[in-house]
């Protein structure tokens, strides 16, 4: 006889793999993005004798952008799009947000704590980073890349 536990756990995993592609694909563009990000922060930072804040904000933009192409296109793909541009501008608007947080926290490590060490400004970004990821991930499946309607 058989069981019908592993049916439903079956089911049950079926059932989230839209979720699980989503989140691993979202994760694996957020990987990109970091990568982009905190290379481009030391370089401006260490190299190029830039503020950690201005250091965080230009490779940030230059993220976004690689960013929005990249889950438009892959991660919520299967999202609807009105083509307005209402999805481009609620998007970076989201972003600015998840920038700030970024920015907020490089410039509490820096400025407020006053650790200007390499390490520190790391630990810094990627605390700003983590944060602000977690805040885009929420904001865009709430209010970006929506369901497609029913039709």
């Amino acid at each position: 006889m058989q069981r019908s536990k592993p049916v439903k756990s079956v089911m049950a995993v079926s059932r989230h793999r839209p979720f699980l592609r989503e989140l691993l694909s979202f994760g694996f563009v957020g990987c990109v993005g970091t990568v982009i990000t905190i290379f481009g922060a030391n370089l401006l930072r260490a190299w190029l004798g830039g503020s950690p804040v201005t250091s965080v904000v230009v490779p940030t933009m230059v993220s976004t952008v690689v960013s929005y192409l990249a889950n438009r296109f892959w991660t919520f793909r299967d999202r609807d799009s009105d083509g307005s541009g209402r999805e481009v501008v609620i998007f970076f608007a989201l972003n600015g947000v998840g920038m700030l947080i970024q920015v907020l926290c490089t410039g509490f490590t820096y400025y407020t704590l006053g650790l200007h060490g390499g390490i520190a400004y790391n630990l810094g970004l990627l605390a700003g980073l983590g944060l602000g990821s977690a805040f885009r991930y929420w904001s865009y499946k709430k209010w970006v890349f929506t369901p497609t309607a029913p039709a």
